[in-house]
């Protein structure tokens, strides 16, 4: 892994962790203000990345990054609902009804649908400009970044409690 790569790479986990701090102060819940801040940084993070680890030569680059600004652009809408999710499992943790928990996860369901989809979607439109490997290696990529993030979020947003009893993490 080249300097750069390294640099970068750690970049994005500086900007992670500071997403656990951020939490750790706040209860264990991450404040909606945040959030916002950190999805513009981790977006902006992410082009970097994707932009060192496919080496496009600049024929590649000019095609690939109109088509990848689109994609960006729809997984960034899914991107925001989820995150709107998050918000609202966090103003309602202290009093989460059935029927609401129900409701957060068919809409957070409906998004990670909505994210397969897309990416099922740029496969084709990324092949008809780039070689085979280098789609699959930039949604490797995408991938890794992703479980990243998840990971990240999976360790400071709380379980649902049980009726009458503490959160479990």
């Amino acid at each position: 892994m080249s300097n750069t790569r390294i640099l970068l790479a750690a970049s994005l986990a500086v900007v992670l962790s500071t997403a656990v701090a951020l939490a750790e102060e706040a209860g264990n819940l991450p404040a909606p203000s945040n959030l916002a801040v950190l999805l513009d940084t981790i977006r902006a993070n992410r082009k970097a990345l994707i932009a060192v680890n496919l080496n496009l030569s600049q024929e590649e680059a000019a095609k690939f990054w109109p088509v990848y600004d689109r994609y960006a652009q729809q997984m960034n809408a899914v991107g925001d609902r989820q995150a709107a999710l998050i918000q609202d499992y966090i103003a309602h943790f202290g009093d989460l009804s059935n029927e609401k928990a129900l409701q957060l996860l068919n809409d957070y369901l409906a998004a990670d649908a909505d994210r397969i989809r897309i990416r099922r979607e740029f496969v084709d439109e990324f092949a008809k400009i780039l070689p085979g490997r280098t789609v699959a290696r930039f949604f490797q990529i995408e991938n890794k970044m992703d479980a990243v993030l998840r990971y990240d979020l999976a360790s400071t947003i709380p379980v649902v409690e049980q009726a009458g009893g503490a959160a479990k993490q």
